[in-house]
């Protein structure tokens, strides 16, 4: 008699993949993200996992990228809600800063930020992470414009002012993320709804 043939064991979803590498990143930081590690969570060979990935960078890039649409979306949900602009602003900023040090999310961009200069495709992944960036950037503009059309916000220039905040946020978020004393998450939060309540009330200089 025949021994009928071995089936093929087919590779798990991408997207279990990204989730079990943001998974570890949660549960023990970037040092236990490893192929070899990944693999032996997800089933699959570290060889296999780069035939689909080709390197680590490349992991690490596609999983920052899972994790931002699934941010993506819960940002453009709080956007679209029926609250006030500001207190839709505010939702904004509490999304964008890290819940606390080694935020997984942000230990995730600021590796991807530290590794994307000397990756051989560094044009590829500058673009790839422009584009994240953008998303939220043009969400920021487009809240902002909203509110001064009604009236919410004084005249200012949402382009200039997007950038200027997004600096802001990303300063105290790294400071956040690695934990600095001084920079607890409350503290920030604090921080910058201060100076939204100073600018956006026309008392600062813009």
């Amino acid at each position: 008699m025949s021994t009928p043939p071995r089936s093929r064991k087919h590779a798990p979803p991408r997207e279990n993949v990204l989730a079990a590498a943001m998974a570890m990143v949660a549960d023990g930081g970037l040092d236990q993200l490893t192929m070899a590690a990944l693999g032996r969570a997800v089933g699959m060979s570290s060889g296999h996992l780069l035939y689909y990935f080709k390197t680590k960078d490349e992991l690490l890039l596609q999983t920052l990228e899972w994790s931002e649409g699934r941010l993506g979306e819960e940002r453009r949900a709080l956007l679209s809600g029926p609250d006030s602009v500001r207190e839709r602003l505010d939702a904004y900023v509490d999304l964008y800063v890290p819940a606390g040090p080694r935020d997984p999310h942000w230990a995730l961009w600021m590796e991807v930020w530290n590794r994307s200069p000397y990756a051989d495709a560094s044009v590829e992944a500058g673009r790839r992470q422009a584009a994240i960036e953008g998303a939220w950037h043009r969400d920021l503009v487009a809240l902002l414009a909203e509110g001064i059309s009604r009236k919410e916000f004084p005249a200012l220039d949402p382009e200039r002012f997007a950038l200027r905040l997004r600096a802001l946020l990303d300063g105290f978020s790294v400071h956040v993320a690695v934990g600095l004393p001084g920079a607890d998450r409350g503290e920030v939060l604090a921080h910058v709804r201060e100076f939204l309540d100073e600018a956006l009330n026309g008392t600062m200089k813009r």
